[in-house]
């Protein structure tokens, strides 16, 4: 009998050991995941301030006259988009930091917002490098010269806002996509019947 309460204690405490193990690395690992997620947050956050205050600055006055940023719907859009996104990236990086449980409503969120300010940037990003072509190269057909002669400066400024405002976007695809597999990886519509007994997915959060 003694002998058979040896074994059993001798086969279990390496159990135990193993599975201590596995769960310290596992906290490792997602200790490591939410540092470079927290870190990649930050990053836009530190690019769309950079790409608002070089348009903010971006003016020039000579003999044809004076240009502004703000003479240009374009170019205030990309100053409002960058600083919505460098509110939310700073939110955002402070909720990744904190080390808490994932849910689905928290998935869920981090997916939709990434998406949406994407999009956002995006956006502000094509509509102003249009309006830099323009300025650089004119369009004869509405009789619009290449604005770019006459100031250089402004247009150098502006097309270093939208150069810096694609790395946003680079940014911001790449958390797209990992709050999308973070979603879509680990969690499933729940199934939901409607008043005909067919099958549907329900999401809820």
């Amino acid at each position: 009998m003694m002998a058979e309460k040896n074994v059993g204690v001798g086969e279990g405490a390496p159990m135990e050991v193993v599975a201590a193990r596995d769960h310290a690395e596992e906290e490792t690992g997602s200790t490591r995941m939410r540092t470079a997620e927290t870190l990649l947050r930050v990053l836009p956050m530190a690019l769309c301030v950079v790409a608002l205050l070089v348009m903010l600055k971006d003016s020039q006055s000579n003999d044809f006259g004076s240009l502004s940023y703000s003479s240009l719907g374009a170019f205030r859009y990309l100053v409002h988009a960058n600083g919505i996104c460098a509110g939310y990236s700073l939110l955002s990086a402070i909720v990744a930091a904190v080390p808490r449980p994932s849910t689905m409503s928290r998935a869920w969120t981090f997916f939709l917002l990434d998406q949406v300010l994407t999009y956002l940037i995006l956006a502000a990003g094509a509509v102003s490098l249009e309006v830099v072509f323009l300025a650089y190269n004119g369009d004869k057909t509405i009789t619009w010269s290449e604005a770019c002669v006459s100031f250089g400066g402004f247009c150098h400024k502006a097309t270093a806002s939208i150069v810096i405002t694609f790395g946003v976007v680079i940014c911001y695809v790449v958390l797209s996509l990992i709050s999308s597999y973070r979603l879509f990886s680990k969690y499933d519509a729940p199934v939901g019947y409607n008043h005909k007994g067919i099958e549907i997915a329900a999401f809820h959060g």
